[in-house]
């Protein structure tokens, strides 16, 4: 039995990226889904560079935000049209190997999991390797994913079916992260890891991931505002989460060396 995997791209004045994007999900090995992307009031002509490809696949969909309204919410707006049996993210200036589907799919399908997520490697903005691969642990469970991170939210796959369809919380920044947990929280099992790279991340100029203060201050509101813990349980967190960035997950991000 095929399942369908519904795939949710917000974009947002992507204009440069997401041929590519598209095209890495129309060369899956395995067929069996639903693009559904979801312009968030792009000002560029992100727009004209998806229209072609709506007239020839039918299971591309195109949603268009009447106003900007942030990834959380252009996400969630993804999800609730979404019909597949399996939800996974792709935004629109990331990359899937050929393939990402077919193993997860195989993967979760084979040992019942809810939750699965991979390693995937780094590219520039012009799409050149940056020779480093960010590893996936084997397991995930909900008190090790409080502490940092972990899911490269463009390999996070879950099951509609086990779980329901889970939504991410209204923050402006980090809802990805919010959304695994309460993805892990719900299904009651860690999300496991797939060792193996299946797909690109784009790190881009002035992201929030390489200015460390704004990472900081918007990680710092993922425990205060998003899970509701107090200004001293935010702050504790928060140390935790530091020393968690430094001992354990930059362990995780290794140089490869590809001839």
């Amino acid at each position: 039995m095929k399942f369908l995997v519904s795939i949710i791209t917000p974009m947002y004045n992507s204009e440069n990226f997401i041929l590519e994007t598209i095209n890495s999900v129309i060369k899956q090995t395995y067929k069996n889904w639903e693009l559904i992307l979801i312009d968030d009031c792009s000002k560029d002509n992100t727009l004209q560079k998806v229209k072609p490809f709506l007239s020839k696949y039918s299971n591309i969909k195109l949603i268009k935000n009447d106003k900007n309204l942030g990834a959380a919410i252009t996400r969630n707006k993804g999800i609730e049209v979404a019909k597949g049996s399996y939800i996974a993210f792709l935004d629109g200036d990331d990359l899937w190997k050929p393939h990402k589907l077919e193993v997860q799919i195989a993967f979760m399908n084979a040992n019942k999991y809810a939750v699965s997520y991979s390693s995937y490697e780094q590219i520039d903005e012009n799409g050149n390797p940056l020779n480093k691969l960010v590893k996936a642990l084997p397991n995930l469970p909900y008190n090790k994913y409080l502490k940092s991170n972990y899911i490269g939210n463009l390999t996070g796959m879950y099951s509609v079916e086990i779980l329901g369809k889970i939504k991410a919380p209204n923050l402006r920044k980090r809802q990805d992260w919010l959304l695994w947990l309460s993805v892990i929280k719900k299904a009651g099992q860690p999300a496991y890891g797939i060792e193996e790279s299946l797909a690109y991340y784009r790190v881009r100029e002035n992201a929030m991931s390489s200015n460390k203060f704004e990472l900081i201050k918007h990680n710092y509101w993922v425990y205060k505002k998003g899970l509701g813990f107090s200004t001293i349980k935010s702050i504790y967190f928060m140390i935790v989460f530091l020393k968690e960035q430094f001992f354990v997950k930059s362990k995780l991000i290794v140089s490869i060396n590809k001839t």
